[in-house]
């Protein structure tokens, strides 16, 4: 019960604090046909999306839930997570499996198309959520990456243990235009320029 306590407060205090993140002004997306770079732009723009692990408390099941997230540089993403937050506690070290979403809608760049359509890009990566060793010069660029997008991570209580973690992308997934999903290879992907 403490534990889902503590987490309602940092969920209104995530909340509260959206006005104060370091929303970029989105650029144009690139050209649709090009699977890679439209996943690409997606990632560098988005400040959030839904994680979605394997709950090995309810057998196994996926379970997802909205966190922030930074871009590390090459498409490989970064999360600010504690193990009291139901996603990362669900996170089974003997099942890193996971997925991570991300919709155009909340860049206001898909003009009033529903999130739904096709034309409203998004994209879905996948592969393993791993936590970064602390003492790792990767764990200091995730941290700056997320500090510079989300600066009201640096208050949060320490007491709380908050780590960075990184999705290891294994393949991404795309729909951005009204075709079958595309599945860029994940070298294109780190490769595109955005």
């Amino acid at each position: 019960m403490k534990g889902v306590l503590i987490y309602i407060v940092l969920s209104s205090l995530f909340l509260s604090t959206l006005s104060q993140e370091s929303v970029p002004t989105p650029r144009p997306p690139p050209n649709p046909q090009d699977a890679a770079a439209s996943a690409r732009y997606l990632i560098a723009q988005s400040l959030w999306g839904v994680l979605s692990t394997l709950a090995y408390d309810m057998g196994g099941a996926p379970f997802g839930n909205a966190v922030s997230f930074a871009d590390g540089g090459i498409g490989d993403p970064y999360f600010y997570l504690t193990f009291i937050d139901p996603t990362t506690a669900n996170y089974s070290l003997k099942d890193q499996r996971s997925s991570f979403t991300v919709s155009q809608h909340p860049l206001q760049t898909c003009g009033v198309n529903d999130t739904q359509l096709p034309s409203c890009a998004r994209v879905t990566l996948t592969g393993k959520l791993i936590m970064v060793d602390e003492n790792s010069d990767e764990a200091g660029i995730g941290k700056r990456a997320l500090f510079g997008r989300h600066p009201h991570f640096a208050g949060l209580p320490r007491s709380l243990n908050f780590n960075v973690f990184k999705l290891q992308v294994e393949s991404v997934f795309i729909i951005n235009i009204f075709k079958p999903p595309r599945f860029p290879k994940v070298d294109d992907y780190r490769r595109a320029k955005v």
